[in-house]
């Protein structure tokens, strides 16, 4: 016969293993119904307090899931190649692609969190990573990431009953260390950071889900369950498609006047005055790169303009300052099968540069409020929420240290016209025509408008545009050639005085 106690143990450890099962089966069909349908990507943020049971309960999601689905990923101190560009530039090339489930441990809230508590940043610059946070969490839901986070959670007393008895079984004395302690030691000040820091970050699209730590069973259950409906309530979800007109309205300012027509598009500068501008300008670019300072820098150039402006001879005049190993070119076009399984911005972030390398992008980021908005393909809510997350994504690369250059190179309609009938004439140049160019020419007005609105909104102090008189081709490759130039001078003057006022 059973004793109570042993009794009501049985029941409940029976009730746990019927239960333990349906969610197996319910969470494994769910995966099942997540990859065929590849609608969303799932991502897992786990976090709380150490000892708290966090590694057990991924491990038992592992065990009743199909694991070759879900990539389970820690972010401990960045590593060398990771301090060389922005702090989210980690994260974002670990997010999971649609169809499939991320675990985070550790993710962007822990860093801001763990320097607030040891008094290494203060309470303005934490303030600003919950906003840089915030902002983040937010645009992954809008780009239909399905962001669960678990702060797992016990009180001070119940954290040492449960790392002593972690020590004291050889089994998983391996699992305490002294980083577990130091954190039990300084319990009070991650407390009293988690708490505030759990109130600004718990959002209507992502909340915290705080879990009981101390008994597994209960733990097991609350993720479990959790995981399982908000699964199954965004699977069960009709997709919805909103796309705006093909062709929106086109607006034209009361006095026709717009920061494109305003341009003087014909600005002089003759071949012999060019050669030579260009032999100083190229080779100041060349001095700079080699310069010490520049090491400490890394440089982003954004190329966009109307077809045919001259955008790549440009880039061959930066390039054909530098030593190859200096930089990448990355040319934009139409997104990947890859990259539509991503949100909107992955493909760029993924090719940030390191510190001392320079990166081109012939096209960029700001497709999505000029080609994606003109043309409809995407929403209209999407473009919109576009100038605030490219600007997001500006100044993150701005206070890590990368000089953003940005080129708008801007010519006439009668001279795009005499640039493509040039093009269809010289056989080594056809293939830069196509018929979306003729497409796009179409809809020169639209685009002005959206091209306007674009500068309006992201041309920041951190990040201004230089809109480039391009016409004349020679005229623009120097202004380009000037402006990157003064960028990254400017650049270091600020490093310099940065370095003086540390020392004084």
């Amino acid at each position: 016969m059973f004793e109570s106690a042993d009794l009501r143990h049985h029941v409940a450890k029976v009730a746990y293993k019927r239960e333990e099962t349906a969610l197996r089966e319910g969470l494994l069909d769910a995966q099942f119904d997540l990859a065929a349908q590849r609608r969303f990507s799932v991502l897992i943020l786990i976090a709380g307090v150490e000892g708290a049971g966090k590694g057990e309960t991924v491990n038992l999601l592992n065990e009743w899931m199909d694991p070759r689905r879900i990539h389970t990923r820690a972010f401990f101190q960045p590593t060398d190649e990771e301090r060389e560009r922005p702090d989210h530039w980690r994260f974002w090339r670990a997010l999971p692609p649609k169809g499939e489930i991320g675990v985070f441990f550790g993710a962007w809230h822990t860093m801001p969190m763990v320097r607030r508590a040891m008094g290494e940043i203060s309470d303005a610059e934490f303030a600003q990573a919950i906003g840089d946070i915030r902002r983040l969490e937010t645009m992954l839901c809008d780009e239909g990431v399905l962001l669960l986070k678990y702060w797992f959670h016990m009180s001070k007393d119940q954290q040492k009953k449960r790392l002593k008895a972690l020590e004291k079984n050889p089994a998983t004395r391996w699992r305490v260390t002294e980083h577990e302690w130091t954190f039990y030691r300084k319990y009070e000040q991650f407390v009293s950071v988690s708490e505030p820091f759990l109130r600004e970050t718990s959002t209507g699209e992502a909340p915290w889900i705080v879990v009981p730590g101390a008994d597994a069973r209960f733990r097991s259950l609350t993720v479990g369950r959790h995981l399982l409906a908000s699964l199954r309530e965004r699977l069960d979800q009709k997709p919805v498609k909103t796309l705006p007109d093909k062709t929106p309205p086109l607006i034209v300012p009361a006095d026709k006047v717009t920061m494109l027509s305003a341009l003087d598009l014909d600005q002089p500068l003759g071949r012999d005055d060019y050669e030579k501008e260009l032999e100083t300008w190229q080779g100041r670019l060349n001095a700079l790169v080699r310069d010490p300072r520049f090491k400490t820098l890394s440089v982003v150039t954004v190329f966009e303009g109307n077809d045919s402006a001259g955008k790549g001879g440009a880039i061959r005049r930066i390039t054909g300052a530098l030593d190859a190993r200096s930089y990448q070119t990355v040319s934009i076009a139409a997104p990947t099968e890859e990259e539509r399984a991503q949100p909107y911005l992955w493909r760029f972030w993924r090719h940030l540069p390191r510190r001392g390398q320079i990166a081109i992008f012939d096209r960029s980021w700001y497709g999505r409020v000029l080609v994606e908005r003109v043309e409809g393909f995407c929403s209209e809510a999407d473009w919109m929420r576009g100038y605030g997350e490219i600007n997001d994504f500006e100044g993150a690369m701005v206070r890590h240290g990368t000089v953003v250059v940005k080129f708008w190179l801007a010519i006439s309609k009668s001279e795009q016209l005499r640039r493509f009938k040039q093009r269809e004439k010289v056989a080594f140049k056809r293939f830069k025509i196509t018929d979306e160019d003729w497409r796009n020419r179409d809809k020169w007005g639209v685009y002005e408008t959206a091209i306007c609105d674009m500068v309006d909104r992201t041309s920041t102090a951190a990040a201004p545009w230089t809109l480039v008189e391009a016409n004349n081709k020679l005229f623009a490759r120097i202004k380009v050639l000037k402006t990157l130039c003064g960028a990254i001078e400017d650049a270091m003057e600020c490093q310099g005085g940065k370095k003086r006022r540390k020392k004084g």
